[in-house]
């Protein structure tokens, strides 16, 4: 991994009051770094860093409705004068198979963790493309990038979104010296799973026994115990955006780790498998011979 020397940045980061948001704001903090913190009330914001600072902009936003996406970009450059580090953090788990989870239960899902990243970027690509720096992360999920899990595809689908539009910004943004990393964390220790924050389909159906037993497991087995440390996730973060060549895909956790390998075994095998039936499929380049005479 390469290393240079700390140097002071701005942040914006959203879902700012717990979990990795919070972790990774008050580690920028402590670095010497200044931060614009959201969330969706400025009560949260001032629970969890206490009095604001001149490092420290707490802002209520609420990430769907783009006008205040805009109002909080604006916000933050005037207070800052501008911004290094752009986290798209906030997004929420819906629990539910394909065949229940009514539209507006997708919708929304798709409104706050795909839709309201898209609301940030739009507003905040401009300020970073008009001084050619930056770095955008979007925080994804392991299920970003290994999608198996009955009962999650609402999740699932939404940080795979996520993860590929990470790909194609980091292919604009090159040109313009802009970096962009999605991150894939591993289940980590936060609220995630609690029963206050995780949205279960209002109707579930008994034949999707595999869903209901990882529903059971999600909110039984593991809240609270997850593997992944938020600090050292956000630790990683800060640590990607401190060198000069970041990856665009960060994963965080040996069980991120072990699933992504998983996962690209897994392609691999299909790939391999498939190869010729699939080669197959392209039009047949027809040669025309001349007869000697």
């Amino acid at each position: 991994m390469q290393k240079q020397a700390h140097s002071s940045k701005v942040w914006f980061i959203t879902g700012a009051a717990r979990g990795i948001g919070l972790s990774l704001a008050r580690q920028a903090l402590a670095c010497g770094d200044s931060v614009a913190a959201t969330s969706r009330t400025l009560a949260s914001l001032q629970q969890a860093f206490g009095k604001s600072s001149e490092r420290l902009l707490a802002l209520e936003l609420d990430l769907v409705n783009e006008a205040s996406v805009q109002i909080a970009i604006d916000k933050a450059i005037a207070t800052f004068g501008r911004i290094d580090c752009l986290v798209n953090n906030a997004g929420y788990g819906q629990q539910g198979t394909i065949e229940a989870l009514s539209d507006t239960e997708l919708r929304h899902n798709f409104d706050v963790n795909v839709f309201a990243p898209l609301h940030v970027l739009r507003h905040a690509l401009a300020h970073l493309r008009a001084r050619r720096s930056g770095h955008v992360f979007n925080v994804a999920s392991i299920v970003g990038f290994q999608g198996g899990y009955a009962g999650w595809g609402s999740y699932v689908a939404s940080k795979f979104a996520l993860a590929g539009l990470t790909e194609t910004l980091a292919a604009e943004l090159a040109e313009l010296n802009i970096k962009a990393t999605v991150v894939y964390p591993g289940p980590v220790r936060t609220g995630f799973l609690s029963k206050d924050t995780l949205v279960v389909a209002g109707r579930s159906i008994a034949d999707y026994s595999e869903a209901q037993s990882s529903l059971d497991l999600h909110l039984n087995g593991l809240d609270g115990k997850q593997a992944g440390d938020p600090e050292k996730v956000a630790k990683l973060i800060l640590q990607a955006a401190s060198v000069p060549e970041p990856p665009v895909h960060l994963f965080a956790g040996k069980i991120a780790n072990t699933l992504a390998e998983q996962k690209m075994q897994a392609v691999r095998q299909d790939l391999e498998a498939w190869r010729g039936a699939s080669d197959a499929t392209d039009f047949t380049e027809k040669r025309c011979w001349k007869r000697a005479n």
